[in-house]
């Protein structure tokens, strides 16, 4: 949305608008979020955190994934490691990922060798390809 914002991986990014949503709208930290529950078979963030709970209204969206870091910990499991491709047209997200990938290493608790991002293009088609939407494909692996 306009005068929102642009959050990814936890770092505010200069851009002219910001995404819709319930929270702050990070959708890297969501995928991740989703990726290490869907990892340990627990509900997804929309079940755990769902957008007509007030509370979390304009929430930072790490608190989801520490959340769900907690829950990961609490089965005794750990990080192995994470790979993310963040598909949008603007802004480009090559400059950022050294940035992002320290974040998320901080957040996840892990070392930032173990976080991989990579930044792609819908070469002009459709939502994606027109700036109207962003799209994070995240896959984790978890370690006992």
């Amino acid at each position: 949305g306009d005068g929102r914002p642009f959050v990814l991986g936890g770092i505010e990014i200069e851009h002219d608008r910001g995404p819709v949503g319930h929270s702050d709208g990070d959708v890297l930290l969501h995928a991740v979020t989703d990726a290490i529950l869907g990892a340990i078979g627990e509900p997804d963030i929309g079940q755990l955190f769902p957008d007509t709970d007030r509370r979390h209204e304009g929430a930072d969206s790490s608190i989801f994934l520490m959340e769900a870091c907690r829950r990961l910990r609490d089965r005794g499991l750990s990080i192995g490691n994470l790979d993310a491709t963040i598909i949008c047209e603007m802004p480009k997200i090559g400059p950022h990922t050294d940035a992002i990938r320290s974040q998320l290493a901080d957040l996840l608790g892990c070392p930032i060798e173990d976080v991989n991002i990579k930044g792609k293009t819908h070469e002009g088609v459709d939502a994606i390809g027109e700036g109207r939407a962003i799209e994070v494909q995240v896959v984790v692996l978890v370690n006992s």
